[in-house]
């Protein structure tokens, strides 16, 4: 696309050759003159005066202190949603025309396959299966019976989907998650063994959510486990038996939820965050990387340190950690003094 056509998209303020073709997007370290990219983060700031790309989507307020007259700009108010939108744009149709149901895949009976959907090669779909308008199933995915894919919705390769769960519309399941296994319980028997907990529930997933590579979604013991409009999910996540997540809620890569959590709307989970079960996690909270969570959090704030405090609280202990070994040669001092 021509660079002014790009700024009329992204209702940018063009400064530069409008008649620059843009073919794609690029990362600022390795763009071409043919590409676009974008700085929003004051550590990429350096990269302005060497860049080779052609073009730069750039903050209103972004200060240039040394005009190149060899690079285009775009400023707009926000240059990350917009450098989403370009590459939104430049990729639309790579697979749009991917329709068809392959001669080596097996659909169960009684199933309803809408129109415009691909089901790839050694995909198995289960009996009184739903199936709904321009849902692409790709290759080696297994669903199980009874199960509902909403509209639009993608399963890429090796995707699971047990019997009875309910995907809903705009949902991308990346390859080798888990949607519906057992729920992890167990009851201890007098005799020391542990006998197992029947898991009769479901696991609902409600529209645009976007769950990565190699997660676990149990179902639930009883009823649903059920993950809100909007939740965007990274790789290597376990949700356990009837957790709920709230809308627009983003859980980081290895994180783990045991089981009967209530997570709320918008909430930011980090890295290797553990949380307890059966605990309640209000709207609005951001958990640090690394965090045990023990205890319900009512408050919306930031929390972080082994116990999930408040990241205030955790800053003032980590400074008296710090400053412990020096509190010790004081104390021996005062001792030797007396």
């Amino acid at each position: 696309m021509k660079l002014s056509e790009i700024s009329v998209f992204l209702n940018g303020e063009l400064q530069g050759n409008p008649d620059l073709e843009i073919i794609n997007v690029g990362k600022i370290e390795t763009a071409k003159r043919d590409e676009i990219s974008f700085i929003s983060n004051p550590l990429y700031e350096k990269f302005y005066n060497n860049t080779n790309a052609g073009a730069l989507i750039l903050s209103k307020d972004f200060e240039i202190k040394n005009n190149r007259t060899d690079l285009s700009v775009i400023r707009v108010q926000d240059p990350y949603l917009a450098f989403v939108s370009v590459v939104e744009l430049l990729t639309k149709e790579e697979f749009e025309d991917e329709t068809g149901i392959s001669d080596f895949c097996s659909v169960g009976k009684n199933c309803e396959l809408g129109e415009e959907i691909l089901i790839s090669d050694f995909v198995h779909i289960g009996n009184n299966c739903k199936i709904e308008k321009g849902v692409k199933i790709y290759s080696n995915c297994s669903l199980g019976k009874n199960v509902i894919i909403g509209e639009n919705s993608v399963l890429k390769a090796n995707v699971t989907i047990y019997n009875g769960c309910r995907i809903g519309k705009n949902v991308i399941i990346h390859s080798g998650t888990v949607i519906g296994s057992d729920g992890f319980g167990f009851a201890q028997q007098s005799n020391g063994i542990f006998k197992k907990i029947p898991q009769n529930g479901i696991v609902v997933i409600e529209d645009d959510v976007e769950i990565g590579s190699n997660c676990c979604v149990d179902r639930a013991t009883l009823g649903e486990t059920r993950i809100c409009r909007g939740v965007k999910i990274d790789n290597q996540v376990q949700i356990a038996h009837n957790v709920v997540i709230g809308e627009d809620t983003v859980i980081v890569a290895q994180a783990g939820i045991s089981g009967s959590t209530k997570i709320g709307k918008r909430c930011m989970i980090g890295g290797k965050v553990g949380i307890v079960g059966h605990l309640t996690i209000c709207d609005d909270v951001i958990i640090g990387a690394a965090v045990g969570v023990s205890k319900s959090i009512s408050k919306p704030g930031i929390y972080a340190g082994y116990r999930a405090k408040p990241i205030k609280e955790e800053l003032k202990q980590e400074a008296y950690i710090k400053n412990l070994e020096e509190l010790r040669n004081r104390i021996i001092k005062l001792e030797k003094n007396k």
